[in-house]
C-alpha cells in the first residue's frame, strides 16, 4: 500500500515538472533550476525546482570596429603611407586648444578643409601627389616629441611649428630628401646642445630654433653646412662661448643670434659676408674685445645690430662705407671717442641711414653732421660724455670710465682709411622714405617676437 502511495506520488511530481518546463524558453531547465533525487531505506522522493522565475537577458552584441581606410581608398601609396603616420602622431597629441586634430580623419588628406596643417605637392620628378609641407604655426598643440612624425614623412620639405608645446629632441632629418625648411621656435625642445642633427639637412634654406632652451656652444657646422641658407635663428636660447671663427663662410643672408650668452670677439671672417649678408643681430649677449673693422665691410646690410655687449674702441672709418645700411645699432657698449662725420652722412646724401643708435657708450664727441640727425631723430646719444648734447653722463662717471681705460693698458686700433669710394654713394629722399616705412619688416628684428 504504502508503494502503491509512492508510485502515485512519482507521477503526480513528474505532471508538474513536465507542466512547469513549458513555461520556460528553449534553453531547458539547468541543475539549479531543477533537482530530483530517489532515496529508500526511509528516504522516499526529493525533487527542487528553483530559478528566478524568468529567463536570462542575452548578453549585448559587440561593438562592430571603426571604420579604417584601407589602401585602395587612398588616391595613392604615398598619401596611405602618411595617412598611418598622420594618425599615430594624433594619438600622441595632449592638448589641442583648436581642435585641429580633429579634421585629421578620413582620406581626403589634400582636402581644403580636412587635415589642417597638411599641404600636399609632386616632389622632383615624382607624378604621385603626397605630404610635402607641414605648417602648425600658432596651433598651441601639444605633444611629448614630434620623433616619428615628422622623419616619418619620407616626402616632406617644409616643417614650420612656431609657437606649439612639442618636447623631446630634434628629429633625425638625414633621410628626408626634400627636406629645406625647419622652424621648430618657441616651443618646449627638451634643454640639450645645439641638435645637430639639424646639420644634416643638406638643403637647407631656412634654420629657426629660437626661443627654446638649447645650450653651449654653436658648432662651426653651421656656418658651412648649408650651401644655398638663407636664414639661421637661434635667438632666445642659452647658447654661451665664442663664436665660431668660420661665422662669415656662411652664405646667410638673415643671421639673428640676439638674446644669448655669447662672449669674446665678433669674428673678422665676417667681412667675406659681405655680398650676401643682409641682416645680422649680435644683440645682448656679452661679446667683448675692439668693435670689428670687418663688420664696415657688410656691403649690401641693411641691419647691423651689436647693441649691449660689451664692445670697446673707437668706430672704425669702414663704417662710413655701410652704404646700404638702414638699422645701426651700436648702443650700451663701451664705445668712446669721436662719432665720425661720414657716418652720420649715410643719413643724408651718403646712404640709406634711417637710425643711429650709440646710446649708453662713452663717446666725447660728434661731427659736424651728426647734430643735425639728433634734431631729425635719427641718432641717438643719450647716455654718453658729448659736451653740450643732451642727456648725457655725469663728470664723473665718465672720468671713471677713461681712468680704467688707462689703467688696464687696453687699447683698439684707430682706423682712419675707409675702404671704398665716396663718390656715386647718392640715395634720394624717397628711398630713405621708403626705407623708414619698411622699418617693421626686417625679418631679423621680427624674429626677436616669439
Amino acid at each position: 500500500m504504502a508503494g502503491a502511495r509512492r508510485v502515485a506520488l512519482l507521477c503526480f511530481l513528474v505532471s508538474c515538472i513536465a507542466s512547469a518546463a513549458r513555461t520556460t524558453d528553449a534553453r531547458g531547465p539547468d541543475r539549479k533550476d531543477l533537482g530530483v533525487s530517489i532515496g529508500n531505506g526511509g528516504g522516499g522522493v526529493s525533487i527542487g525546482i528553483g530559478g528566478s522565475g524568468w529567463p536570462k537577458p542575452m548578453p549585448p552584441p559587440p561593438k562592430p570596429k571603426p571604420w579604417e581606410p584601407r589602401r585602395c581608398d587612398f588616391e595613392n601609396e604615398r598619401l596611405y603611407r602618411a595617412y598611418l603616420v598622420i594618425q599615430k602622431f594624433k594619438k600622441t597629441v595632449i592638448c589641442d586648444p583648436q581642435n585641429i586634430a580633429g579634421s585629421w580623419s578620413g582620406t581626403d588628406i589634400c582636402g581644403t578643409s580636412s587635415y589642417k596643417g597638411f599641404y600636399c605637392d609632386r616632389p622632383y620628378k615624382v607624378t604621385d601627389r603626397t605630404v610635402a609641407s607641414v605648417d602648425f604655426n600658432g596651433y598651441g598643440l601639444q605633444a611629448d616629441s614630434v620623433q616619428g612624425f615628422v622623419d616619418g614623412l619620407p616626402d616632406l620639405a617644409l616643417f614650420h611649428a612656431n609657437s606649439n608645446n612639442f618636447g623631446g629632441a630634434v628629429p633625425n632629418l638625414k633621410s628626408l630628401q626634400y627636406f629645406y625648411e625647419l622652424d621648430l621656435s618657441n616651443n618646449k625642445l627638451a634643454p640639450a646642445a645645439f641638435p645637430l642633427e639639424v646639420l644634416a639637412i643638406t638643403n637647407a634654406t631656412f634654420i629657426d630654433i629660437r626661443f627654446n632652451s638649447f645650450y653651449g656652444e654653436l658648432p662651426a657646422g653651421l656656418f658651412s653646412s648649408f650651401p644655398v641658407i638663407e636664414a639661421i635663428f637661434v635667438n632666445n636660447n642659452q647658447f654661451s662661448g665664442p663664436l665660431p671663427d668660420n661665422l662669415g663662410d656662411s652664405p646667410v643672408n638673415y643671421l639673428s643670434l640676439a638674446n644669448n650668452k655669447f662672449t669674446g670677439p665678433i669674428p673678422a671672417s665676417i667681412a667675406r659676408a659681405g655680398d650676401t649678408l643682409l641682416e645680422v643681430l649680435f644683440l645682448n649677449n656679452r661679446l667683448s674685445g675692439c668693435i670689428p673693422y670687418e663688420l664696415g665691410l657688410l656691403g649690401k646690410a641693411t641691419v647691423i645690430d651689436a647693441g649691449t655687449n660689451m664692445l670697446t674702441g673707437t668706430i672704425p672709418a669702414s663704417y662710413a662705407c655701410l652704404r646700404s645700411v638702414e638699422q645701426l645699432n651700436l648702443a650700451d657698449n663701451l664705445l668712446y671717442g669721436v662719432v665720425p662725420d661720414a657716418l652720420c652722412q649715410l643719413a643724408s646724401s651718403g646712404g640709406r641711414l634711417v637710425n643711429l643708435t650709440l646710446s649708453g657708450n662713452y663717446f666725447t664727441w660728434l661731427g659736424a653732421c651728426c647734430w643735425d640727425l639728433i634734431n631729425e631723430g635719427k641718432l641717438n646719444v643719450d647716455r654718453n660724455c658729448i659736451p653740450w648734447a643732451p642727456n648725457q653722463r655725469s663728470h664723473e662717471e665718465c672720468a671713471r670710465f677713461f681712468f680704467r681705460k688707462i689703467e688696464s693698458h687696453a687699447t683698439c686700433p684707430i682706423s682712419v682709411h675707409a675702404p671704398c669710394e665716396s663718390s656715386g654713394w647718392g640715395y634720394d629722399a624717397d628711398e630713405q622714405a621708403d626705407a623708414a616705412a619698411e622699418e617693421n619688416k626686417y625679418r631679423t628684428y621680427s624674429a626677436l617676437q616669439p
